[in-house]
Formats: structure tokens, sequence, C-alpha cells
């Protein structure tokens, strides 16, 4: 599966890997080699976790790397009266008779918990292109589904979240 990135995405991940390699990267081996110093390896608590946490970073690094190789770029712009990539959208369900503003974002930035939906969730899926007054079906499965009106989109591109959350 590939996942998919806007050029924004594809920044902010090309800086964490820079980040890890150039800081994080010399630390932790600093961090190794002091650990190293204390002496007796095999009941050195300090060196086993020094090296764990370089491991860490080292495959933290890897894992973007490939994000990126396999990567689909897909556009976030959208028209203004529409559902698109970076909007934040108030959704009206009518089943609870509730309304709840969610943040349309790409599969790696989902995180229903802060509000940010993936654009492969099924709400994501079902609202994406959509506009204002529009009632949408979602569908879960094959047996379930409800419907949603929209009932406001704000574009909302890169603020201070996005320099603030990391993939």
């Amino acid at each position: 599966m590939y996942d998919k990135l806007t050029k924004s995405d594809v920044e902010k991940i090309k800086e964490e890997i820079e980040h890890r390699k150039v800081v994080v990267r010399k630390e932790l081996i600093e961090a190794v080699k002091e650990a190293r110093a204390h002496g007796d390896l095999s009941e050195n608590f300090e060196y086993h976790a020094a090296k764990k946490e370089k491991n860490r970073n080292e495959s933290r690094i890897r894992y973007l790397e490939r994000m990126l190789k396999t990567a689909v770029i897909v556009d976030d712009s959208s028209k203004e009266d529409e559902v698109g990539i970076n909007n934040t959208v108030e959704l009206y369900f009518e089943e609870d008779d509730e309304v709840e503003t969610y943040r349309l974002v790409t599969s790696v930035r989902g995180s229903s918990i802060n509000g940010l939906i993936s654009i492969e969730s099924p709400i994501g899926k079902a609202i994406l292109g959509h506009k204002v007054n529009d009632k949408v079906f979602v569908k879960v499965n094959d047996d379930f589904g409800y419907y949603v009106v929209i009932q406001k989109i704000v574009n909302t591109q890169n603020d201070e979240e996005d320099k603030i959350r990391s993939f």
C-alpha cells in the first residue's frame, strides 16, 4: 500500500529525516560512547538503553525514507466551496442529532482523537469533493452506513499544529 502525501507532508518528512540524521544521531552516538566508558558492558544498563535508542532512531529514519520512496503525491488544493485536503469541516450527524468538526488530512496524519480524519477513512472518502449542504452517505461496510450533512467548510492550510506534529 502506498501512502498518500501532500507536498507539504513530504517537506515535513524530509525535515524530520534531516534532523534525525544531523542532530539526533550525533547525540545518540555520544550517549553510547559515554555509556560504554562506564565499564562492563554485560551489566551496563545505560549502554543497552543508549544502543536501543540509537537503533530506534535509525529505524525511524529508514521508515520515513521508505515512506517517501513509495508515496503517492496528492494535490491538496481544492475549490473554495468544496471539501478538500486540509479543510476543516462541520458535519451534522442526522442519527445522533450532533454536529462535529473534523479536519481532512492525508492517511499518515490521521488522528481521530485529535479531530484529524484521513482521506482514506470511510467518512473522509465520502465527504471529499462535496459542498456545503450536501447530504452524504458514509458507507462503513456492506451492512452499515449513515448520513451526514456538510454544514461548513473552512480552508486551513498549514497552521501551527502542522509544525508541531511529526509523522
